[in-house]
């Protein structure tokens, strides 16, 4: 069976751990959530996941090899959205996915099909020939997951997929999720949004200081911990200030 096995990752920048000994694996039709606080170690991890960085410990195996040993090979399987996603402004929509299409090496008919298809159905259609420094943040986004989408890949790795989304194309990118990973597809859910984990997630890993400190399903985590939801699992296991007593402050601050 093809998985994806990560074993002892770790990240070290002059010696501190921003990431710390994780380790987990992800089947087809799997959705792993990946939560933590800013500077908990998600990104990092993303980034060691798709080569871009280079871990200091530990092994990432795709179908039981190694992805170092053919990293190329590993990409052409992988499809990602970044947190910081860039984009070429002077293009048009149209022409980024025609670029993105080609580095894929998919034949130009199809990919002329695919382009046309995606961009009706992610309502873009009217904008193809528009170039992307006018398109709002969602509409960007939205290029950016039909381009992660083209290559029909197995394994997938989203970011903070939401970002700049309104609240239509949100609930459509959910159940896309969804629909993916019941084709068998391998997912990464990285987000601070946890309300959308805990409606689509299989399982959810919790990072502290860049170290799981929870990776279980929801309903277990809920269960183990007496808690209703997974904000509340989430606040008991990594938060570390009284939140009320901060906003009580602010409040407190403002009328001064």
């Amino acid at each position: 069976m093809i998985l994806l096995e990560v074993r002892g990752l770790t990240k070290r920048y002059a010696s501190l751990p921003v990431v710390n000994g994780v380790s987990f694996s992800i089947h087809p039709g799997e959705i792993l959530g990946y939560l933590g606080p800013n500077g908990g170690g998600k990104s990092t991890t993303v980034k060691m996941l798709t080569g871009l960085v280079e871990p200091s410990e530990g092994q990432i195996l795709f179908n039981g090899e190694d992805v170092r040993e053919d990293l190329l090979g590993f990409k052409w399987r992988l499809g990602y959205i970044p947190v910081d996603a860039q984009v070429y402004p002077y293009l048009t929509g149209w022409e980024y996915l025609q670029l993105i299409g080609r580095l894929w090496s998919i034949p130009s008919k199809l990919l002329d099909e695919k382009i046309d298809m995606l961009m009706r159905l992610f309502s873009l259609s009217v904008y193809r020939h528009s170039a992307l420094s006018s398109y709002s943040k969602g509409m960007r986004q939205k290029v950016l997951i039909a381009s992660a989408l083209l290559h029909n890949p197995d394994l997938l790795i989203f970011d903070e997929p939401l970002s700049g989304l309104v609240v239509t194309s949100a609930l459509v990118f959910r159940n896309l999720v969804k629909s993916l990973a019941r084709q068998g597809k391998m997912i990464l859910y990285s987000s601070h949004v946890l309300e959308v984990v805990e409606k689509i997630c299989s399982n959810v890993i919790i990072l502290r200081k860049g170290s799981i400190a929870a990776y279980d399903s929801v309903e277990r985590l809920q269960d183990l911990m007496s808690l209703s939801s997974l904000e509340d699992v989430f606040a008991q296991l990594v938060m570390q200030e009284d939140t009320e007593s901060i906003a009580y402050g602010i409040v407190q601050v403002m009328k001064l």
